[in-house]
């Protein structure tokens, strides 16, 4: 029996299909007989999703946009995460402090330690049990990409560089960051996550 639930983070550029792959990794679980919770980041909550709407809409100065990313976290790992993995459900996030070190860190240049500090303060050390990186060639990415927000419009560059960010933290962390050839059809991804997660023998 888990003394408390599989959190499990999906990083990666623009349009790589993180959406569609968590949502079909929380249809095989709950037809399992798992408990599930999606969220997202910035979201997850009210005072989250109300930053949120700041954060994909304005421009601003970098250390303000990742205080921002820093105060919506907070909020949500102690009102939505922490909740959710003492009640045993697999948390599975659309995003989470990785993102802050690959976008404010790599592509907008702030300080990689530093943010790492941030990270750790406002998640109280919280880190993903697993986090899937699904790594896609950017421009094709951009291509995919269905909502358009201030990061798709910072174009090519900006999206290779965040992938520059996600390579350095798989290099950090190869145990609990996998790359994931985002490519791949759907079914195919779901499946590959699913053995991963039965060789950690969290599921059945």
């Amino acid at each position: 029996m888990m003394k408390r639930g599989r959190f499990i983070s999906f990083e990666g550029t623009e349009g790589t299909g993180k959406s569609t792959l968590i949502a079909g990794l929380k249809k095989a679980l709950l037809k399992q007989g798992y408990k599930v919770t999606v969220t997202r980041e910035p979201g997850g909550t009210l005072v989250s999703e109300a930053i949120r709407t700041i954060l994909l809409s304005k421009q601003m100065d970098p250390w303000t946009e990742l205080l921002l990313y820093e105060a919506s976290r907070a909020e949500h790992v102690q009102t939505v995460i922490l909740p959710a993995l003492k009640a045993k459900h697999f948390v599975l996030c659309d995003r989470y402090a990785d993102s802050s070190l690959a976008y404010q860190g790599s592509a907008r240049g702030l300080n990689w330690k530093q943010i790492r500090r941030l990270n750790e303060i406002a998640t109280q050390n919280l880190k993903p049990d697993l986090t899937l990186w699904l790594d896609l060639d950017p421009a094709l990415g951009l291509k995919r990409a269905t909502v358009l927000t201030k990061f798709e419009r910072e174009g090519l560059g900006f999206q290779k560089l965040v992938r520059k960010g996600f390579q350095r933290i798989a290099r950090e962390e190869p145990k609990r960051f996998v790359r994931i050839q985002a490519h791949q059809e759907r079914e195919k991804l779901i499946t590959h996550v699913l053995g991963l997660l039965q060789k950690k023998g969290w599921i059945r």
